[in-house]
């Protein structure tokens, strides 16, 4: 059985091994990154650290979008619209948990090991539809129940 239900936005990276990330640059540019996430209820979680570039970008744009993609970054599917905000304190140990049960080698073993090796602190975020995806999708379940 699933572990997310079909009305869970997120449902088609639930079994997804890499997402390609597209944050923004200040002038606008799009830049893509291959990341792992895990679902956490009805939003999805990703780790990276500190001195990433990608931290930067999301710090002055938190808009997103995320798309299935090759452990390489290239887009297998459609991308979604989201926003990602840091997360921390018992919202953050979830999302270390979910992505270490998700992938037990990379995210229980090397992913920790290796940002402690080179002493970076480790982010998690979340990440969350935009206004206009969540309307779409709550749209669509108050037509599948009959409201509306």
């Amino acid at each position: 059985m699933n572990r997310t239900s079909t009305t869970n936005p997120f449902a088609m990276f639930d079994r997804q091994g890499t997402v390609v990330l597209t944050t923004y640059r200040r002038d606008g540019r799009a830049v893509g990154t291959p990341i792992s996430i895990a679902i956490v209820g009805d939003h999805a979680v990703f780790r990276t650290y500190d001195r990433a570039w990608k931290t930067r970008r999301l710090a002055h744009t938190p808009r997103i979008t995320i798309a299935p993609s090759t452990a390489r970054g290239r887009p297998t599917g459609s991308a979604t619209e989201a926003v990602a905000h840091r997360i921390t304190g018992d919202e953050a140990l979830a999302a270390a948990h979910a992505l270490r049960r998700k992938h037990p080698i990379l995210h229980g073993v090397l992913v920790p090991l290796g940002h402690r090796i080179r002493r970076y602190t480790t982010l998690y975020y979340r990440v969350d539809l935009t206004g206009t995806d969540r309307e779409h999708e709550n749209g669509e379940r108050s037509r599948s129940k009959g409201i509306g």
